[in-house]
């Protein structure tokens, strides 16, 4: 480390305002601080002071990502034998997943970094931090069959129009990751709502055991609601034949609905992070442990869930409304949405209660767009990216009541 920073002191003159590279500080400056804690300090007045700095907070939020990434890893590589009807040992399993998703975070990382150095050097101001987190959520919300081009775009528009015109990281009102994604949701939907892209190799056919569809737990739910509505068609009109043929594709799909075991183990297809609650749940105890994220958002993201979830169950309108309130909370990006999205310190209301609020109604609309629109089955990525919009609203009245309270106390007192 010593001879590292010999090296790095010998280069700094060179990248110091009046050296002959003085235009690319901003590119050394965030690799020396990536490798070493800065030794300047703020010159003015600061409200908190602690050890930690954005680099280390970043990294801390990676490494609770990590058992959610190796699980993702491994599924990929289940999934896409499971459709085969191959039995392969466990390591690979892993090789071939860590074939088809170290590309993608690859080109998530580098992309983003380069549009973040891009903007740093042009701007003269410091690299960003936030992307160390953003360049390991991208991949994750995404399935494993999406080309690489379509993450690059995705990825770029995610730093520029999601963070960058904001003023880059800090000032965004969106989280960045799930921007990613609903710009391919919305711009290439077969890619991100189709039954094959779920599958690496899917998509071919080729090899694919009979009856192996590769759909999404919700996917399938979400197709069932059609069904049912052909059937009662068929019923109204008499025909019993049609009738008959079509309870039974609904009788089939809904009898590949994963277990809850499967569905919190993840042991399920679905993009490369969110299939194992279990997984997240164990960055999500990490993150709280550190005092990194909000335990009061997860708690209730996962309470307005399951009291929406609870309240729809045995109304029998859709198959959707169906799915037991536990399960609902384990399937899609419920879970990782809770723990690692609506969590983001920057687009997720500062105030306490704010906090309660805010994640509540994302559990609440989460539950509410995939009941009621099967077309957006993941209606955790809307419910986010609703809620950032009005988070500021809820934490200006949250203060604003706090400061009522105050002025009644106050005129009491006098």
């Amino acid at each position: 480390m010593k001879a590292l920073r010999r090296l790095l002191d010998n280069i700094k003159p060179h990248v110091q305002k009046g050296g002959k590279f003085e235009k690319l500080h901003s590119t050394f400056d965030a690799f020396e601080t990536l490798l070493f804690v800065p030794n300047h300090t703020n010159k003015n007045g600061v409200h908190v002071r602690d050890a930690i700095d954005m680099k280390r907070t970043m990294a801390a939020v990676v490494l609770a990502l990590v058992p959610a990434l190796l699980f993702g890893i491994w599924n990929t590589g289940y999934q896409h034998f499971l459709s085969l009807g191959q039995e392969v040992g466990f390591w690979a399993e892993v090789l071939h997943g860590a074939i088809e998703v170290m590309p993608i975070i690859m080109v998530s990382y580098i992309v983003g970094l380069g549009v973040e150095f891009a903007f740093a050097q042009m701007r003269g101001h410091e690299v960003n931090e936030g992307f160390l987190v953003s360049g390991m959520l991208i991949p994750l919300v995404l399935p494993v069959g999406i080309p690489l081009w379509m993450v690059a775009v995705a990825t770029v528009f995610a730093v520029v129009i999601g963070k960058e015109v904001f003023g880059g990281t800090g000032m965004n009102i969106w989280n960045p990751a799930l921007i990613a994604r609903a710009f391919l949701f919305f711009a290439y939907p077969s890619k991100m709502s189709g039954d094959m892209v779920w599958i690496s190799g899917l998509s071919s056919g080729t090899g694919v055991v009979d009856g192996f569809s590769g759909a999404t737990p919700l996917g399938d739910a979400g197709s069932t609601v059609a069904l049912t509505n052909s059937l009662t068609a068929a019923l109204e009109k008499g025909d019993t034949l049609a009738a008959t043929g079509l309870q039974h594709q609904i009788d089939i799909t809904l009898a590949k609905m994963p277990t809850l075991w499967d569905s919190f183990v993840g042991i399920i297809p679905g993009s490369i992070g969110e299939t194992s609650t279990l997984a997240i749940l164990l960055g999500a105890a990490f993150l709280i442990y550190t005092g990194i994220a909000s335990w009061k958002v997860m708690v209730s993201v996962f309470l307005g869930g399951f009291v929406m979830a609870l309240g729809f169950n045995g109304i029998g309108m859709n198959p959707l409304m169906d799915i037991p309130a536990l399960q609902q909370l384990c399937l899609g990006g419920f879970a990782f949405g809770a723990v690692f999205m609506a969590t983001d310190p920057v687009s997720a209301t500062r105030t306490e209660c704010g906090k309660w609020i805010y994640g509540f109604l994302i559990g609440v609309f989460a539950i509410i767009i995939r009941v009621f629109n099967p077309a957006y089955p993941e209606g955790m990525m809307l419910a986010i990216l609703l809620m950032n919009t009005f988070a500021p609203l809820i934490d200006y009245f949250m203060v604003q009541g706090n400061i009522n309270r105050r002025l009644k106390r106050a005129s009491v007192n006098a």
